[in-house]
């Protein structure tokens, strides 16, 4: 796969993942928010629980190597949730908000989606 089919396939995964979290009540308020050494892939709002959610999308073609989910080990999620408080510096109205992390993870052809709410927490990295 070339690295421009790479970006589609990631930005259609994106896209996917968007739909299915508005489709559960979830607000779009963000998308690849890139800061040094971080990037958003999704910024949303859960009305129900009142607090925005960070979402790291992640794709894998084969489960060889472990699902998306496993893909985010403890660098990658110190890296979100430095870049979460850099987005919450940036938009001080979220600033007092409760946030989580979760993950969504993409698999197979065509790619299947499973949302893992609540995946890691901020005090864990």
């Amino acid at each position: 796969m070339t690295a421009r089919e790479h970006a589609m396939r990631g930005a259609t995964v994106e896209a996917a993942a968007r739909r299915l979290l508005e489709n559960t009540g979830l607000r779009w308020l963000a998308g690849n928010v890139r800061y040094r050494g971080g990037e958003l892939d999704l910024v949303m709002f859960d009305p129900a629980a009142g607090s925005l959610v960070f979402v790291e999308v992640r794709y894998r073609r084969h489960a060889a190597f472990g699902g998306g989910a496993a893909s985010v080990d403890a660098g990658k999620r110190r890296k979100l949730v430095v870049a979460a408080q850099l987005y919450l510096s940036a938009h001080p109205r979220h600033a007092q908000s409760p946030c989580r992390f979760d993950v969504v993870e993409a698999s197979g052809e065509p790619p299947q989606l499973r949302w893992l709410r609540d995946a890691f927490r901020a005090d864990d990295c």
